[in-house]
């Protein structure tokens, strides 16, 4: 994408709710590359959804030949920003941070191209600060007026829980950023959420009133589902980037099942393909909507993205395995290890008239054998997707001569893994 068509390439996808002055920084990016920075809260050791569309607009920015740097707030992550909450966060100490600080740069690493980028760790130049410097040099720079009336600030102090002096100075530790960034590296640009536009925009001001130089400030509308909920860590359990604490399977399946509403909108803002592209896709989606075509081309997009491609193609075959109709292959049964329980059986365990009834005993899906013969009178067991009423299996009904995929009812399932 050319430096030029940044701008205009982002209003059309929705990306952009405010900017400081909208002509000169539309001039800005399409005469010289510049570096810009976006900051993430290390509250958690793992980037959510809600963190991925501002990394994302770091690598769309580093796509059009600017510089991004990802700040990671070592030192605010142990105030805690108040916007978007009602009330205060607990406060991290720095081991937690410090392990935090390693996952979210893991992730990073697959999203934005770090060796042409900087990741920096606020901590880095805050810590020294002593509190008469920063009074003196920041403190006396913005009225408690403007500070008060920023809308993050507002709100918490009209709520039940007030707002504590720790977080109500926040928004200056975040303007005191940009400053050294833009005193260090001509940082010309930050970005963010829309919660963020008060922050950015104290910074914008400091850079002014301290060095007379103008910066800008851009920030995108929040993303929220359909039925008006932010994404972020309590949304649906948390949807996290780490393959660790969401499966990419279950990451791939989330995308799969929103609504029909956020398909073009998170197409434009989750996704790298081009507008043409995007369009095809919408027609295509509206013309069989039930194919749910539009949630696919979203989801396997977003976990390339995040997991990459094989994790798309594993995550295809996991739910081929689960949910699909056709013949079961070894592949796909390779796709569900880690997603199902899995129960490690010895070959000769085929030897028996009763093996079914043995498997399930040890695979847990039943307590006992006489549980176990109760449930195949009943109708309740399925072997490799097809039902089942005897106790018996043989040896050659194992796909790939090593998997069994056993099922209780509608959703209890265990993968059998015969070990020689």
């Amino acid at each position: 994408m050319a430096k030029e068509d940044l701008l205009e390439n982002l209003e059309r996808r929705g990306m952009v709710q405010d900017t400081t002055d909208r002509d000169a920084l539309r001039d800005l990016l399409s005469s010289e590359s510049i570096t810009l920075y976006h900051g993430i809260d290390p509250s958690a050791p793992s980037l959510h959804i809600g963190n991925f569309i501002g990394v994302l607009m770091l690598r769309r920015f580093q796509e059009a030949g600017h510089k991004p740097i990802v700040l990671i707030g070592g030192s605010t992550g142990m105030i805690g920003d108040p916007g978007g909450r009602s009330e205060e966060r607990n406060l991290l100490d720095e081991a937690t941070l410090a392990a935090n600080l390693s996952g979210i740069r893991n992730q990073l690493e697959a999203l934005v191209d770090l060796d042409q980028a900087e990741l920096v760790n606020n901590y880095e130049w805050t810590k020294g600060v002593n509190v008469l410097d920063f009074l003196r040099d920041i403190g006396k720079h913005a009225t408690v007026n403007q500070m008060v009336a920023k809308d993050s600030v507002r709100t918490r102090m009209e709520g039940k829980h007030g707002i504590s002096y720790t977080e109500f100075s926040y928004m200056l530790l975040q303007a005191y950023d940009f400053w050294w960034l833009h005193e260090q590296h001509n940082c010309q640009l930050q970005i963010g959420g829309s919660d963020q536009w008060g922050n950015i925009t104290q910074g914008v001001d400091l850079i002014r009133r301290r060095n007379g130089k103008m910066v800008h400030g851009l920030t995108w509308p929040l993303i929220t589902r359909s039925d008006g909920q932010k994404y972020g860590k309590s949304v649906d359990g948390a949807i996290w980037l780490d393959p660790e604490m969401t499966l990419p399977y279950e990451f791939h399946q989330y995308w799969l099942s929103i609504d029909d509403r956020d398909v073009e909108r998170f197409l434009m803002q989750l996704t790298l393909l081009d507008l043409e592209d995007i369009e095809e896709v919408v027609k295509e989606h509206e013309k069989f909507p039930e194919k749910r075509y539009g949630q696919q081309r979203i989801a396997d997009e977003i976990t390339a993205l995040v997991h990459g491609v094989d994790a798309v193609s594993q995550a295809k075959l996991a739910a081929s395995a689960l949910f699909g109709s056709g013949d079961l292959t070894e592949e796909m049964l390779e796709a569900l290890e880690g997603i199902i329980p899995k129960t490690p059986v010895q070959r000769s365990v085929f030897d028996s008239g009763e093996a079914l009834i043995d498997v399930l005993v040890d695979s847990g899906l039943t307590a006992s054998k006489s549980e176990a013969r109760r449930l195949l009178r009943q109708g309740g067991v399925s072997v490799n997707r097809e039902k089942t009423s005897s106790g018996d299996v043989a040896a050659s009904a194992l796909i790939g001569e090593r998997f069994l995929l056993l099922q209780k009812g509608k959703k209890q399932r265990n993968l059998i893994v015969v070990q020689d």
